[in-house]
């Protein structure tokens, strides 16, 4: 049993991304499925898809790449797990704004759902720092 959903999810792409994998699968969380929805909106994954098998449920991640020469490099540089069930870190309105000068995003649960940095500093909310990728 997994204690911290959140955590297996970020530990697995990065595993994935690392190896060179297409595909990998993820359990199945509506907290997680958030986050895998944002990472595909801003470009860190090609694409998701919840499934079914027997009675539980699944994300496949299809992981991205850029082509560098003969070589295919991961477009997630570094995913990180901010938040963690012993030591939670939530963030003020003020405090979320740009990471890594705009070119990582960090991903924030706020009253107003799942939303990365750019989004919640727009509506002026803050929240617990889920994770940070790049």
């Amino acid at each position: 049993m997994v204690n911290d959903i959140i955590a297996d999810s970020i530990t697995r792409i990065r595993n994935a991304s690392i190896r060179g994998q297409e595909v990998t699968k993820l359990l199945y969380s509506k907290i997680v499925e958030a986050i895998v929805k944002i990472l595909q909106e801003k470009g860190y994954i090609e694409s998701y898809k919840v499934v079914e098998e027997g009675n539980k449920k699944f994300i496949n991640v299809v992981l991205k790449y850029e082509e560098a020469g003969k070589k295919k490099r991961p477009v997630i540089n570094e995913i990180k797990r901010i938040s963690k069930p012993g030591r939670r870190i939530y963030k003020g309105k003020d405090e979320i704004k740009r990471f890594k000068n705009g070119y990582g995003t960090i991903i924030v649960s706020t009253s107003k759902g799942v939303l990365p940095n750019d989004e919640a500093y727009r509506l002026g909310v803050g929240g617990e720092v889920l994770c940070s990728v790049w």
